[in-house]
């Protein structure tokens, strides 16, 4: 009997994967948040004349897809729909891989759409987001498949495109170093940002506290420099990791904090990463510190003092990230810069450096391929893959995205956005750039993830 049950299924799956390809050649479909599109006749032909599968199989069959699939699939018919309805609600059976789509806006699409290029599939897909319009937003930063973006009055929210679920983080105004300016009726219109200065080059005079005045939707440039999302072990959920002005402070919050919580009083700080329970930050004159968020008190420990290399021929864009096979890696971005006119600047990346960090040695090493992996860089956090587990994407490249800090002071510029063959050194374009320069295109990894806030509360 159980033979027969398996082979049952195997058949049945068999069928259902056989049938998939000729249904899911539809446009893109939705279970709410992806624009639908009628079927076609042929494929509700093909539905009504084939057997009906068993809702187990359908969830068996369709956890072997990718999202914006497994969204098309449910568009076919009922019981499709509700054996996707069942799997996304049981997270824990639907753990299928997700190859990074590019977000980003354009403005036929809507102020509150948002744009998401399938590498998988070479198609685009459009996604209407709750308010503030996307377009407004200043995207920040991007993981496990939430963006963390800073609307028109400088605030920061986490949102998650594909579910539309969209979570407050705590006000710019508990970072430490932020005032805010009232009017008579209670509306900020102005931020003040303080800013401590400690060049001993300047006139004595002139070292101390300083007060930069920033309108609301200014504020958002000066004071948030770098953001990353890791998974909290202890819930479930996510802590948020902030770079931010003055001097590249680090400061902390889990989802669900009324405030930011300041790290260290240090400065200078450039890239993060989560590995093995710790958070691991690094400066931009080399040094690593290791913070364990764990306890009632975060805890701090310096494990290398210089370990970057810092000269000309590695200046650019820094990265830290961890392999698949677990070394950490910096990834040293180089571009070119053409003064294309009157307030226009093209950046063009030309150049990837690749080095593994040995803290034991406390130096880099240099590595010159990456053999079957692929890089995801931008203001995302720093993706690295396998390939062979995604084989729509190309081995030895670095898929890149414009993550110039300063892109905000050219907002109509051309973006950096493509793909660099660490092999030979050439570049090629994804996509048409069809989107809009402003904000900024970013990698996201498509999550289904809905988080209950009750559980913050």
């Amino acid at each position: 009997m159980e033979v027969c049950s398996v082979a049952r299924i195997t058949s049945f799956a068999h069928f259902g994967l056989k049938i998939l390809p000729k249904l899911l050649s539809l446009s893109p479909g939705s279970l709410g948040k992806f624009r639908k599109v009628s079927p076609a006749m042929e494929t509700e032909t093909v539905v009504r004349n084939s057997p009906e599968l068993p809702q187990d199989v359908l969830m068996d069959i369709f956890s072997l897809l990718e999202i914006p699939d497994l969204m098309r699939a449910a568009s076919v018919s009922s019981s499709w729909r509700s054996a996707c309805t069942s799997l996304c609600s049981q997270l824990e059976l639907y753990k299928r891989p997700q190859t990074p789509c590019l977000l980003y806006t354009s403005e036929s699409a809507g102020e509150n759409v948002a744009c998401l290029y399938s590498l998988a599939e070479k198609r685009v897909y459009n996604l209407t987001l709750p308010d503030p319009p996307i377009r407004s937003r200043y995207i920040i930063g991007s993981s496990h498949g939430w963006l963390v973006t800073a609307d028109d009055k400088s605030e920061l929210h986490l949102i998650n495109p594909v579910t539309g679920q969209q979570i407050a983080l705590p006000s710019v105004v508990t970072i430490g170093y932020v005032e805010p300016i009232f009017d008579n009726a209670g509306t900020v219109i102005m931020y003040i940002l303080r800013q401590q200065l400690y060049d001993p080059d300047l006139d004595p005079e002139m070292v101390g506290p300083k007060m930069f005045p920033h309108a609301p939707d200014k504020l958002r440039y000066h004071v948030y420099i770098r953001v990353f999302i890791f998974l909290d072990p202890s819930t479930g959920s996510y802590i948020v990791v902030l770079i931010h002005g003055p001097g590249c402070q680090l400061s902390f919050a889990r989802v669900g904090d009324c405030k930011w919580t300041l790290l260290t009083p240090d400065w200078d700080y450039d890239q993060c990463i989560y590995m093995d329970g710790l958070l691991y930050a690094s400066t931009r004159a080399g040094r690593m510190d290791a913070f364990d968020l764990t306890g009632p008190t975060a805890t701090r420990n310096i494990i290398a003092d210089e370990i970057a290399i810092h000269s000309s021929e590695y200046r650019g864009e820094f990265y830290l990230l961890q392999a698949p096979w677990g070394d950490l890696l910096q990834v040293c971005r180089k571009a070119e810069l053409i003064d294309a006119g009157y307030e226009e600047l093209i950046v063009k990346t030309n150049k990837i450096l690749l080095h593994k960090v040995d803290m034991e040695a406390q130096e880099l090493v240099e590595i010159n391929s990456l053999h079957h992996n692929v890089l995801f860089l931008g203001r995302n956090q720093s993706i690295c893959l396998s390939a062979e587990e995604y084989p729509q994407v190309k081995a030895n490249c670095v898929y890149f995205a414009d993550a110039e800090q300063y892109n905000w002071m050219y907002k109509m510029n051309p973006r950096d956005i493509g793909v660099l063959n660490l092999e030979d050194g050439s570049r090629e374009e994804i996509v048409s750039p069809l989107w809009c320069s402003w904000p900024s295109p970013i990698w996201l990894t498509p999550s289904l993830t809905v988080l209950n806030l009750s559980l913050y509360e």
